[in-house]
């Protein structure tokens, strides 16, 4: 199997290198994401954090028009591209040099967003769900997140379970990664995609076993950011996870992790800077 550099990417607009961290900011244009659904339903607001989390110092900004919180109901594509298109397209006329990624499981969506600018394209499904999504990201040169989910959003967390978790995810993004290859997707990401499908266990042994993942040789992403694990396991609200997710997130990078996604840039630009100073 043929290996991504992990070194350095470049898409049109720019470049991530990967021998600092990188951090890819969140913003969810939807009114029912778990953490701040509503908050950026608008264009204009959302917008408006997106330029706030690269003032902060996020790498990539990532926008969602679909939440993917346990429970959630899919949105259909009109839907989501009203959400999303607008506000990659308004970013992208206030700053050319944004790299930025379409979280969607849509390939008319992932082509949408491509076409007005985005150069990277986060599937939470790995691309189950529709295969197309992979050809589009090639056609573009595009970045792709291969990102493991057990299930659906709607059915995900009732009572997952695994023969071997580590296992069971390395074999599954391998096997995506295959299929990214057939289409000549060069660009890959892997995620092996904390709270998707997991219980608290099973991300705690993700977090701990991330150099396994490490050698399918490409950029390891992860996400935690005030995910519920953590709330479970220290008694918190939602509003009370960023300091526990920024912990978390230190110790995802020095376990092998590549990019971080997160919501709160300000304590992430704290730990970059802080990891960037000790090597």
């Amino acid at each position: 199997m043929a290996k991504g550099s992990l070194k350095k990417y470049k898409f049109n607009n720019g470049f991530l290198d990967f021998t600092k961290p990188i951090f890819m900011g969140i913003v969810n244009v939807t009114p029912d994401s778990f953490s701040d659904g509503g908050n950026y339903y608008r264009t204009d607001e959302a917008v408006k954090h997106g330029l706030l989390l690269a003032s902060q110092g996020a790498d990539i900004i990532d926008i969602g028009g679909e939440s993917t919180r346990p429970g959630a109901d899919p949105v259909s594509v009109a839907e989501e591209l009203s959400r999303t298109i607008p506000v990659i397209k308004a970013l992208l006329q206030k700053r050319k040099d944004l790299l930025i990624s379409i979280d969607t499981t849509k390939s008319e969506v992932a082509e949408a967003a491509l076409t007005a600018g985005a150069v990277i394209v986060n599937d939470v499904s790995g691309g189950r769900f529709d295969e197309k999504i992979f050809k589009v990201a090639a056609v573009y040169n595009a970045g792709f997140v291969i990102m493991h989910m057990k299930g659906t959003p709607h059915s995900m967390q009732q009572n997952p379970s695994y023969k071997n978790v580590i296992k069971d995810i390395y074999n599954f993004l391998e096997k995506q990664i295959t299929i990214a290859q057939k289409y000549r997707v060069k660009k890959i990401f892997i995620d092996p995609g904390i709270g998707f499908g997991k219980t608290v266990e099973h991300n705690y042994k993700i977090l701990s076993h991330l150099d396994e993942f490490k050698k399918l040789g490409y950029p390891l992403l992860i996400g935690l950011s005030r995910k519920s694990f953590l709330g479970k396991s220290l008694g918190l609200t939602i509003d009370e996870r960023d300091v526990p997710t920024a912990i978390m997130e230190a110790v995802a990078i020095s376990n092998g992790a590549s990019v971080i996604r997160t919501h709160n840039m300000e304590l992430g630009s704290l730990t970059k800077k802080l990891l960037t100073a000790s090597t």
